[in-house]
């Protein structure tokens, strides 16, 4: 295979939304035997051996530190020289203060208290659709707490001890490691970079799931990840010329070759989505025209297991030009648009607005039959016919590729239980 090929059996073979179902390594897996070790989770966390101590990359949620820290002092109990977080986000800083002992640094980049404070100013949204797309029943809590009695679950809000701007250079028992600055899913990441290893350590940097396209806003809610520093990142790791690019979730990548094709392809596939989103709301095309027309061509393909190339156009529209479209005078005001349409229910009836949305599924219009169902479920909700029509309309989409992103995956199920409807 040439490089190419290479990059396509990794999309192609390489887990995708899967990776987004917590795997607890035990013992901890070694990623280089004597060296690097993970402990998966939400996303994995790392300990990096020294002569006389470790490093930890990264530590969990808190109710998943407890475990960590088990399989990593199994292997080496301390001390605990550094902890290095690669971003704020809670499934990351979350264990920092059960790993934390006298004599340990916390470090992170200089925007890390600013992310941890975006995070906790959207906890209630957060915690409140959570459901959607992932498990709120604590099973994985449960158990961690059953195998670590009277261990520490609480949720860390850690403030680090050193922060870096740009580049922090460390000598620990004679292991040189650089932590570069970075954009990524947040504006706090940082590479973790092992120069006489060649090895970067990125973790979540380039999304969870690699190769695949990043999602520049998550349909659960976050700020927009706007598209010119991450591509500056991109561009950062790979004059670094890895050999190993340790990730947040499944084996590395390894190859400084096809490391750089897979990252080179990210580049320009992103690159390609936001060109061609500037040229036609340019040229006076719509966003949803944009959303249905725009496509990586076959030599730019990733993955989009998590980000979404339609998604990306409207995030990169949103992010020019903001929210409102020029399209109608409404979008100026509080209107409410179901209140208008159940005025032209009340005049068609539901019936024959029903007629019309399970002629649209029949056509394999299954958006338009939702569209319609939705102005429907505004004046009769508990209809049967309606209940049956957005069911099968919702699984249509999960059918007919709605299943590959775990976002959309996650929303599609959970309203196809909604409405009554058997899930696969």
């Amino acid at each position: 295979m040439n490089i190419q090929q290479q990059v396509d059996h990794l999309i192609d073979t390489r887990p995708g939304k899967e990776l987004l179902t917590a795997v607890y390594d035990d013992p901890a897996h070694p990623i280089i035997d004597g060296l690097i070790y993970r402990s998966g989770g939400n996303t994995a966390a790392y300990m990096i051996l020294t002569d006389n101590g470790r490093i930890i990359i990264n530590t969990g949620m808190g109710y998943e530190a407890p475990h960590h820290k088990r399989v990593f002092d199994a292997i080496r109990p301390g001390p605990t020289h550094h902890i290095i977080t690669t971003q704020a986000h809670v499934d990351h800083v979350g264990g920092v203060d059960l790993f934390k002992e006298p004599g340990t640094t916390y470090i992170a980049q200089a925007n890390n208290p600013a992310c941890q404070a975006d995070d906790k100013r959207i906890q209630g949204v957060r915690m409140r659709t959570a459901g959607i797309w992932f498990d709120m029943l604590g099973t994985d809590a449960k158990r961690i707490y059953l195998e670590n009695p009277g261990v520490s679950m609480q949720q860390s809000e850690p403030t680090p001890d050193i922060l870096f701007e740009d580049r922090l250079a460390l000598t620990v028992d004679g292991l040189r490691i650089e932590l570069l600055a970075a954009v990524g899913e947040t504006t706090d990441c940082c590479v973790v970079w092992l120069p006489e290893h060649r090895v970067a350590l990125v973790s979540n940097l380039f999304g969870p799931l690699f190769p695949h396209f990043p999602n520049v806003n998550t349909i659960r809610g976050d700020r927009y990840r706007f598209v010119e520093p991450q591509l500056a990142t991109n561009r950062m790791v790979r004059e670094l010329r890895p050999e190993m690019l340790i990730t947040g979730r499944n084996e590395p990548i390894v190859g400084a070759e096809l490391i750089e094709a897979c990252l080179e392809r990210l580049h320009d596939a992103v690159t390609y989505v936001h060109d061609r989103t500037l040229e036609g709301f340019n040229a006076g095309t719509d966003v949803w025209t944009l959303m249905r027309e725009i496509q990586l061509p076959p030599e730019l393909r990733v993955g989009q297991g998590y980000g979404k190339v339609s998604w990306a156009v409207r995030t990169f529209w949103e992010e020019y030009v903001g929210w409102f479209k020029l399209q109608a005078t409404t979008e100026l005001y509080p209107d409410s648009a179901p209140a208008a349409l159940a005025e032209l229910l009340a005049l068609t009836g539901t019936d024959a607005a029903l007629d019309r949305a399970e002629a649209a599924l029949a056509a394999g219009d299954a958006v338009l039959a939702i569209r319609l169902g939705e102005a429907i479920a505004g004046v009769a909700p508990e209809d049967e016919r309606l209940r049956a029509l957005m069911a099968a309309a919702h699984r249509h989409l999960l059918d007919n590729g709605g299943d590959e992103s775990f976002w959309e995956n996650g929303w599609l199920r959970t309203e196809i239980a909604r409405w009554g409807g058997e899930l696969p």
